[in-house]
């Protein structure tokens, strides 16, 4: 596999486009898993919407995803330059420039939206950010990413206790860590919160380490442009009632303001994600629509 994605790496980009979008059209002719999650998530998301409409959302989110992750291939295998090459405008730059400038720390939340492994390339300019890595089960692929995100400067921290504690003492020294909160988390990890219309389980770590250091908290998206083969970076200053100490009032916050970031390009959000498998009081959706 490290071969192969090496190879499809030097392929253009363009290419690559092309050949996501072929894939999404059959995904979305068959029955496909990531077909029916994706259209799941998209009416829990978007009731209010028109069937045509949500049948015009669905088919661009597949194509969005598709793309996506050639683009994560094409990037992790080309050097920061190239990438950097890729960003066209910057906006809100000033929201993360001035967080960096104050020495209180930065978490710097990404979603599983647009192309986000973009955003290494850019934010290694600025610092090296401390992130949590946790290793892929086939050696190549694992060989490949860690080439990828050791080259753009950041240090790899474990998915456990012993990583958290290396972001907070990151975050009190002044430093920068990545956390992308759009998961679904363990029960211990998590409180029920609205996101979407869903009062889902939803992460506490960035509140958590938000209330204990008050560092600033920053959100940031690349978005994909029409062309294609062009981004833009978005930089939101988070309100500062995420760094509550009331975790709920915290996480509630932060998921409205996940929405609205999404909200720009709700087509390029990871929609086949299973982020509503556990909501309270429901059974599992995704196994009653299999």
């Amino acid at each position: 596999m490290y071969f192969i994605f090496k190879f499809i790496a030097f392929l253009p980009l363009s290419l690559l486009q092309l050949f996501a979008g072929w894939i999404a059209i059959i995904l979305y002719q068959y029955n496909s898993s990531m077909k029916r999650i994706t259209q799941i998530n998209i009416k829990l998301a978007y009731p209010t919407l028109a069937p045509q409409a949500q049948q015009r959302l669905i088919k661009n989110s597949l194509k969005s995803q598709c793309r996506t992750y050639v683009e994560f291939v094409k990037i992790w295998g080309m050097p920061a330059e190239y990438n950097l090459s890729l960003l066209a405008k910057i906006h809100g730059e000033q929201h993360f420039t001035e967080a960096l400038a104050n020495k209180k720390g930065v978490i710097v939340v990404v979603l599983h939206y647009g192309c986000w492994e973009l955003l290494n390339s850019w934010l290694s300019v600025y610092s090296e950010p401390v992130i949590m890595y946790k290793p892929n089960k086939i050696k190549g692929i694992n060989r490949y990413l860690l080439e990828a995100r050791q080259k753009f400067k950041a240090t790899l921290v474990p998915t456990d206790e012993s990583g958290i504690r290396a972001i907070f003492k990151t975050l009190k020294q002044g430093g920068l860590t990545v956390i992308l909160p759009d998961h679904l988390p363990k029960l211990s990890g998590g409180v029920y919160s609205d996101f979407f219309g869903q009062n889902a389980l939803s992460s506490t770590l960035v509140s958590k380490l938000a209330a204990k250091t008050q560092c600033n908290v920053v959100g940031l998206s690349c978005i994909r442009r029409a062309n294609l083969t062009e981004f833009d970076v978005h930089c939101h200053r988070l309100p500062d009632e995420i760094r509550s100490k009331d975790v709920q009032q915290s996480v509630d916050c932060l998921n409205q303001e996940i929405e609205k970031m999404i909200s720009i390009a709700p087509e390029q959000y990871i929609w086949s994600y299973k982020r509503f498998r556990n909501v309270a009081e429901q059974d599992n959706i995704y196994n009653d629509n299999k």
